[in-house]
């Protein structure tokens, strides 16, 4: 078990670094898989680096001994994590503007922090990018 708490501190790394109504958290995504798999990872897993590509792989590679509810669970949180991941990778190209015009950016580097204190003009599509990549 004590691998299965070790899971959601590496998600919220995943979190912390830069990637929605159409994904769910980090965390939950990680307390889905601890709920849902605990029992398969402790027994399937054990030795395995759980970030979320090799636990996949682990959970894949061993889906004839796990739960079938591990399965289930596991593909829906692993799928959120990649939409969540492929999100975050948006934000920078759509906020480029705002980036550049309103915080002071030299246009390539995202001012995150700046954008998300609210100045006026942001554009609905950064606003989208920024609450799809979890951010709000």
């Amino acid at each position: 078990m004590k691998a299965v708490r070790s899971i959601l501190p590496i998600f919220l790394m995943l979190a912390s670094s830069a990637q929605a109504q159409t994904t769910i958290k980090f965390e939950e995504s990680a307390a889905l898989l601890g709920a849902s798999c605990g029992k398969d990872i402790d027994a399937n897993c054990r030795g395995v680096n759980l970030d979320s590509t090799r636990l996949k792989e682990c959970l894949t590679r061993n889906q004839d001994t796990v739960s079938p509810q591990c399965r289930t669970d596991s593909a829906r949180a692993f799928d959120a994590i990649q939409k969540r991941v492929a999100a975050r990778g948006k934000v920078a190209k759509a906020c480029e503007r705002e980036s550049a015009k309103l915080c002071g950016g030299d246009g390539k580097t995202l001012m995150l922090d700046c954008i998300l204190a609210g100045p006026k003009g942001v554009s609905a599509n950064c606003t989208k990018a920024i609450n799809e990549a979890g951010y709000r």
